[in-house]
């Protein structure tokens, strides 16, 4: 016997298994009503645009200027900013919404290392979440566009859920901005030399599904450019 098998027998001599499974029943309580919640409050809300990037950048870095600047250029262009509710990045496309009178979102996750609401997120707009999955499903389905800025694991976890949504045919395409050649280049390079050519997982197709920018205006201008063929809509 293994040392796994040892340890699920004890957990069902010891109950622990049923009274997880137990646990796992009540969370979906729990869990509904945080998609009740989204739902109801983000369905109340102008179309919006979502801005993701690091939480540990400053307001002295580039990137986060950049965020600020192509928050605040929606803003004036009547769509609503949402962001991940935490400081970096998130921050930066908060302040640019509220600087220029848009709808300032913040969808926040709870974190071991407790991340608070920036103070740009408006009062009635600040929506917290211990579900990493069904916070991802608000981003996507109340979004108009992703803009995604430079940042990591969480950051890249959000672009391929939606380019992979899209490329199924789950949700509707909506405009995918990744913003910074620098950053972005190496990660493009390795897409279509190893997932296209080399081991063929994508198709030249899908490698359409976003667009690269370096300045908020071409950020801006490709959201625009988009609805102008499209109506704006839920994606699902």
């Amino acid at each position: 016997m293994t040392n796994d098998d040892k340890r699920i027998k004890r957990a069902f001599k010891n109950k622990s298994w049923n009274e997880t499974k137990a646990n796992d029943s009540w969370a979906i309580f729990k869990i509904m009503s945080e998609f009740v919640e989204g739902f109801e409050k983000l369905s109340r809300i102008k179309p919006c645009v979502s801005i993701f990037g690091s939480a540990r950048f400053t307001d002295d870095d580039p990137s986060y200027k950049a965020a600020e600047e192509i928050a605040y250029q929606l803003s004036q262009g009547g769509y609503g900013v949402v962001t991940g509710g935490g400081p970096g990045i998130m921050e930066a496309g908060n302040k640019g919404a509220h600087r220029g009178g848009g709808d300032s979102v913040g969808l926040n996750i709870d974190l071991p290392f407790e991340q608070q609401g920036n103070p740009y997120i408006d009062k009635d707009k600040l929506i917290e979440f211990d579900y990493f999955f069904v916070r991802k499903v608000m981003f996507v389905k109340y979004s108009q566009g992703f803009i995604v800025m430079p940042g990591g694991f969480g950051t890249l976890d959000e672009l391929f859920e939606a380019l992979t949504l899209i490329q199924t045919g789950k949700i509707g395409r909506f405009p995918i901005i990744l913003y910074g050649e620098d950053y972005w280049s190496g990660l493009l390079d390795w897409m279509k030399s190893n997932l296209l050519h080399r081991y063929k997982a994508i198709s030249e197709q899908d490698l359409d599904l976003f667009r690269l920018v370096n300045t908020p205006e071409e950020a801006v201008g490709h959201i625009d450019a988009f609805y102008q063929k499209y109506m704006l809509k839920p994606n699902f």
